[in-house]
């Protein structure tokens, strides 16, 4: 029921939105289309952020860090928890799209390589918010909620990313997510703004990871010597 109630609710009504302005086929598409991406993205890059939230929630923090893990370990533990359950809440949008508001699903590599694109924008959503925990503590943990909205309304998560002004639509053509949506939306009719959708998204998501995952490492480091994981804890 957590991870689905307010997917659904944000499917719902958009699916109503839709249905009352009269879209068609494909514009209906594109609206579910991001619909779906929104619900998917906020459960997975939750489990990410919560890796280090619970932790400060419970003051055990320094209890992590004296185990043998490293940013890897539990960055990709949470990752791949929010991959599964972000796969349950995929499955279930699009089933219950497709039997309230008819829509189709593109096909299944097309959407087998949206969802893994889904999946590491969630990755580098989790992974930012992580690190700006690491580096300023509790006061920004409400990062872990609006940062990913901010992401996807500039990403053009219901519209074009061209109907953005400039320099929100030049913000977007840095988001990975931006290029996965463009890529998925082009099986509906929809010409992406920009060029070559998956292999932008797909270098750019590894490239944030691999410079996160050093970031980390240095805000470690720096909340060490400060004493910023002592004051996080009991």
């Amino acid at each position: 029921m957590e991870i689905l109630f307010w997917p659904i609710v944000s499917l719902l009504s958009i699916g109503i939105m839709g249905s009352f302005l009269k879209l068609d086929g494909d514009a209906l598409a594109f609206i579910l289309t991001g619909a779906i991406t929104a619900g998917v993205v906020q459960v997975a890059q939750l489990d990410v952020s919560y890796s280090l939230l619970y932790d400060i929630w419970s003051k055990s923090i320094k209890h992590t860090f004296m185990a043998p893990v490293s940013q890897f370990d539990y960055i990709i533990g949470s990752w791949i928890i929010g991959v599964l359950r972000g796969a349950i809440v995929f499955a279930m949008l699009g089933v219950f799209a497709m039997w309230a508001f008819h829509f189709r699903l593109a096909g299944a590599v097309p959407t087998l390589i949206f969802a893994c694109g889904i999946f590491l924008s969630a990755l580098v959503i989790g992974m930012l918010v992580c690190l700006l925990i690491m580096l300023y503590g509790q006061r920004v943990e409400v990062t872990a909620w609006s940062l990913s909205t901010l992401l996807m309304l500039v990403s053009g998560i219901y519209y074009p990313v061209s109907f953005l002004p400039k320099p929100f639509a030049l913000l977007a053509a840095a988001i990975p997510l931006t290029h996965f949506l463009e890529y998925y939306r082009s099986f509906y009719g929809y010409t992406p703004v920009f060029s070559n959708s998956l292999l932008t998204g797909f270098t750019l998501s590894a490239a944030y990871v691999f410079l996160l995952f050093w970031l980390l490492g240095f805000a470690f480091e720096k909340a060490r010597k400060s004493g910023m994981i002592l004051r996080l804890s009991e």
